[in-house]
């Protein structure tokens, strides 16, 4: 059985970690950015809807031919959310005792409404997928914004 998710893993290449907008811009700049899209979004996480504290998560599609990672969208999303597309941070931040990876994986299994089965195969899958796009330097385009 196929099982469609609302929320999944995102993990950026290791040779693009600090390779994105928020790095390329002054801080006000992004500042800006940041602030219009949580208005974008009504203030709530654009996956799970809540409200309170949010962060800007660049969305990006990859082009595993030519190495070439596109900034798609900047997206709203809850702590918690976030910490599911960073999952590999939040197991590094989870070691150092700085974050509760099982709450963070609960949160997928609920968002997701799916068994902790499920999160383990995709985070699995989104692992393997990290391993074969590290391997390469990737080329940013910041799309519209360049």
């Amino acid at each position: 059985m196929k099982h469609n998710l609302k929320l999944n893993i995102e993990l950026v290449p290791a040779s693009s970690w600090n390779n994105n907008l928020r790095s390329i811009l002054k801080p006000y700049m992004w500042n800006n950015i940041r602030k219009e899209v949580y208005k974008r979004y009504n203030n709530k996480c654009t996956i799970c809807a809540t409200s309170g504290p949010l962060h800007a998560h660049e969305v990006w599609k990859y082009d595993d031919k030519n190495h070439v990672q596109c900034l798609t969208n900047i997206v709203a999303l809850c702590k918690n959310c976030h910490a599911v597309k960073h999952f590999g941070l939040t197991e590094l931040e989870d070691s150092k005792g700085k974050m509760d990876k099982e709450k963070i994986i609960k949160h997928f299994m609920k968002v997701n409404k799916c068994s902790r089965d499920i999160f383990l195969k995709h985070k699995t899958k989104a692992m393997k997928l990290f391993e074969e796009r590290s391997k390469h330097d990737w080329l940013l385009n910041i799309g519209k914004l360049s």
